[in-house]
């Protein structure tokens, strides 16, 4: 496999690109746009369910649920929408692959979407996993506030980023 540097960049991206799979979803009339909706639906479930779990941790009233309860709800939400972003993502990458790996905007996605994700892991592992203790509380631990709001900015940004895909 190619990994140097051509014209139009790694020779793994240009043979991601060139593939059948990426040709027909740039010639598919319909194959594109119902990946584009899929993807747009899978990150709606994923981010909606997210900031509403962001907005209790943070201790907004109006989900004044026990946290754990509110957890249970939208955390399958959330899988499905992940399940679903993360593949149609991927086909959508293919289809430009070597011009995305150039574009700032999906890199700073790609960059929110880790660290979004690594605040998820750090949450469920420290705060989160005691979550039973503090579930009905008003007021989450610290702790709990700042995964929230990390969350809440980190998502947003991805949102935004990947939005700024195509006009950077």
């Amino acid at each position: 496999m190619d990994h140097s540097l051509g014209p139009t960049g790694p020779g793994w991206l240009v043979a991601l690109e060139s593939s059948g799979l990426g040709g027909a979803l740039r010639q598919s009339l319909w194959l594109y746009p119902l990946v584009e909706v899929a993807h747009i639906l899978g990150f709606s479930l994923l981010v909606g369910a997210i900031v509403a779990f962001d907005l209790r941790l943070m201790g907004a009233r109006a989900l004044w649920l026990p946290a754990d309860a509110l957890a249970r709800l939208l955390l399958p939400v959330a899988v499905a929408g992940f399940v679903l972003s993360v593949p149609t993502g991927v086909l959508l990458f293919v289809t430009e692959a070597t011009a995305l790996v150039r574009n700032p905007a999906f890199l700073a996605k790609m960059a929110l979407l880790v660290l979004a994700l690594g605040n998820i892991a750090l949450f469920h592992t420290g705060t989160g996993h005691h979550m039973a203790a503090w579930s009905r509380a008003e007021r989450p631990p610290r702790a709990a506030r700042i995964a929230g709001a990390a969350s809440l900015a980190l998502w947003i940004g991805a949102l935004t980023c990947g939005r700024l895909i195509a006009y950077v």
